[in-house]
């Protein structure tokens, strides 16, 4: 079996951009009166709390790896690509239903390109933004040529429906970006960490356990800790957070959003608020959210966004990019 090697990127080539970015939201809406009546919650009570006010549920045929490859396929055509143009395919989840094979290989089998380099990232909500972080990398070394980088998250296959907690905020769905080379910086350096001292306040304690997660004290962490990750991402990319044309963090909660902004002071930019509709989707919710701020066209093409990802680990990446 012979293989052709990708085209080398030209010698000008310094950086990277994101070409394209698109997802995948399954048919389902489930609103809060549904979801709450179980719970003896009220819709109010759950919109209160966290923001949501409906949030989509995949179907049987929805899961991580198709529901990814049909969030790939849309952004490969925004950007005027086919699936054989990709050299590399990073698939961010924690919600695979085992552990191995990963999901990457089989996303791109079902976008017909089985033998590009594909593997997985589990940073759980921050995937994303890790796997930008790598395409972008990996490009600017010239051994990739061009990226398709999804987050896919099935997270209601992992949801206890009876804790409250969990069960009113995490939904499913897809979102993908396609990453170029490009002469100058598109992508920004990342700036990325954890703290795994404090790993167990969102975790599945084993193989056959659903999602655990101490919300009072993710969102002290989240709301205490990461405005200065966000700053030094502004500062990386030689940005003041006033320049900021959009803001996206990872979509946990409505109330972390907005204190998470504040704190940046990020008064220019459009804030994504994807939440309110879409729920929790983990590695899925910054794409997710980036594709409807350029949608409404709260963000136009070449604007300086900061994207923000946090969750499980715990862990944390962000960087200033470019909308497409």
């Amino acid at each position: 079996m012979s293989h052709l090697s990708a085209p080398a990127v030209p010698e000008t080539v310094t950086g990277s951009r994101i070409a394209a970015v698109s997802g995948f939201r399954p048919e389902r809406v489930v609103g809060n009166a549904e979801l709450g009546a179980p719970l003896g919650v009220t819709a109010e009570w759950i919109e209160r709390r966290v923001g949501i006010r409906e949030r989509r549920f995949a179907g049987v045929d929805d899961s991580v790896t198709a529901m990814a490859a049909s969030a790939g396929a849309k952004a490969l055509s925004a950007a005027g690509l086919a699936p054989s143009d990709i050299d590399l395919l990073v698939l961010a989840t924690c919600s695979m239903p085992s552990p191995m094979p990963g999901g990457a290989a089989t996303v791109a089998a079902l976008l017909g390109v089985p033998h590009t380099a594909a593997f997985d990232v589990n940073a759980a909500c921050a995937g994303f933004c890790y796997g930008l972080g790598v395409a972008d990398g990996l490009i600017r070394s010239r051994t990739s040529r061009c990226a398709l980088v999804v987050g896919s998250e099935r997270m209601t296959d992992w949801v206890d429906p009876a804790d409250v907690d969990t069960a009113t905020v995490f939904a499913d769905g897809a979102g993908a970006a396609v990453v170029v080379p490009a002469e100058r910086t598109g992508i920004h350096p990342v700036v990325w960490g954890g703290d795994g001292d404090q790993a167990s306040l969102v975790a599945i304690p084993d193989r056959h356990g659903r999602v655990t997660m101490r919300g009072q004290a993710v969102y002290r962490w989240v709301t205490t800790e990461l405005a200065a990750v966000a700053e030094e991402a502004c500062a990386r990319a030689g940005i003041a957070p006033g320049d900021l044309k959009g803001f996206v963090t990872h979509q946990a909660n409505l109330r972390m959003i907005e204190r998470l902004t504040a704190g940046l002071g990020a008064t220019n930019a459009a804030v994504a608020r994807d939440i309110v509709e879409t729920g929790n989707t983990s590695a899925a919710s910054v794409p997710l959210a980036l594709s409807r701020l350029i949608d409404l066209g709260q963000v136009r093409s070449g604007d300086p966004v900061l994207l923000l990802g946090f969750g499980a680990g715990l862990s944390y990446a962000a960087q200033v990019v470019s909308c497409p």
